[in-house]
């Protein structure tokens, strides 16, 4: 991404922290998967958001008014030793050439510096309890700082979380940003496409999904999250991940993948018939999510809240039920005692962004909060039948999931993923190869 996005980002929180704050915020730790192997490395989204900075062992500093440059990065310093061994690293120096810092310093200098960085100000913004050993470190300083304070040196007196401002911005995404998440939904269509193709009875799941790990990585993206490939009855688990049973002739496929992309995510799901025709059972429950898919998207505009999208859904979702035989009883009643919830059980969708369930709060002084542009949210309905459920055998065994990714504009609202077709004629189409 454009070091001037990152910089844009620390311009308004700079100005939100005020020149009695300082802001300290440290990179994601390196992982073990098991014994000398560790996982990918993935940097802390707050922290990638506010520098693009890809390395660990890192620490931002910012500091308002600070007359030697108010962004301060500290990193691991170049090593010619280690980086033979575990790849190249950018030091001081290049945190400054490529990642914009105002300043920056070796990681093993921080004890030295950081408090004397702190001594001047009133209030320090750390979110506290996501990494215990750096909430400690963060507290030896201040207490260094307590230990001077007969002798003259000033202690901040107030600790504010950092998410507060944060994750309030983070919500609000700008046109660089909803550029690049076009970009990862874009890619993650084609991928879905590729899984349709290759789609037949025999294929494994697995199959499947490295046919869409595939098309991430050849476009320079990578899963934003393990991708779920669900057939028959495992389309009924919502977070399955084993993805490693075979495809049989007359079940549906659920897929919910999406990329990431320059630290951005996009998160879609369809269902479709693993021998490329839908049965009649499959297009009635099929078609009745699509609706509530397509009902829920026509709320997503501002001034309409959080939930109105979900309200849309579950009417939807409840009348077709009791048209269908699923449930029975009154509409009203129904979604008033949330008997849907036997079909489905999850919310309509969540925020996306740089983390597929983003952060922001979905409620403000305990009301829903009102949806306004820059917003992008996912819109995911489903219903869900296994094996010995009330309804006709014939619906068994089939989950259905539609999603799609939304974003808030001024005049209402635009589908990022409207390139992954939802109609069973579009999809039986593709997977034909026409």
């Amino acid at each position: 991404m454009d070091q001037k996005i990152h910089a844009r980002h620390r311009k308004q929180l700079l100005r939100m922290i005020g020149e009695d704050g300082i802001a300290i915020l440290p990179a994601a730790p390196v992982r073990c998967r098991n014994r000398d192997v560790d996982y990918p490395y993935r940097q802390d989204s707050d922290f990638f958001y506010l520098s693009g900075f890809p390395e660990p062992e890192a620490v931002i500093v910012l500091v308002p008014g600070r007359k030697n440059g108010e962004y301060i990065l500290f990193c691991r310093d170049k090593d010619e030793e280690q980086e033979i061994w575990h790849g190249r690293r950018c030091g001081p120096e290049g945190a400054l050439e490529h990642y914009a810092a105002d300043d920056a310093f070796p990681i093993d200098d921080i004890d030295d510096i950081l408090p004397g960085l702190m001594e001047h100000c009133e209030r320090v913004y750390h979110t506290m309890g996501l990494d215990p050993q750096f909430d400690k470190r963060v507290m030896d300083w201040v207490n260094s700082l307590r230990k001077q304070s007969r002798s003259g040196g000033h202690v901040p007196y107030e600790f504010v979380s950092l998410d507060y401002l944060l994750h309030d911005m983070r919500l609000f995404k700008n046109r660089d940003e909803i550029r690049l998440m076009k970009k990862a939904a874009k890619i993650s269509v084609e991928a879905h496409k590729c899984a349709m193709r290759i789609c037949k009875p025999g294929v494994n799941e697995y199959q499947l999904d490295a046919a869409i790990m595939y098309e991430f990585q050849r476009n320079g993206a990578t899963w934003a999250y393990p991708s779920i490939v669900g057939g028959g009855a495992n389309s009924c688990i919502l977070h399955y991940t084993e993805n490693n049973m075979p495809l049989n002739d007359g079940e549906l496929v659920l897929i919910d993948a999406g990329c990431e992309l320059g630290g951005y995510d996009a998160d879609i799901t369809r269902s479709f018939p693993v021998n490329g025709k839908y049965s009649e059972a499959q297009k009635e429950i099929f078609d009745l999510v699509v609706q509530a898919n397509l009902d829920g998207i026509k709320q997503v505009k501002p001034g309409n809240h959080w939930n109105d999208p979900h309200l849309a859904a579950v009417k939807t979702l409840t009348k077709g039920m009791i048209e269908l035989g699923l449930l029975k009883g009154t509409l009203s009643k129904l979604i008033k005692e949330e008997a849907y919830k036997k079909y489905y059980m999850h919310r309509t969708g969540h925020w996306l962004g740089m983390d597929v369930h983003d952060v922001g709060d979905y409620k403000v002084d305990d009301e829903w909060r009102l949806l306004e542009p820059g917003m992008v949210l996912t819109i995911e309905p489903g219903l869900y039948i296994p094996h010995g459920s009330r309804g006709a055998k014939r619906w068994w065994n089939i989950g259905v999931r539609i999603e799609d990714d939304v974003v808030v504009t001024k005049d209402g609202h635009e589908v990022l993923s409207a390139g992954l077709p939802k109609t069973t004629e579009e999809i039986e189409a593709i997977m034909a190869g026409e």
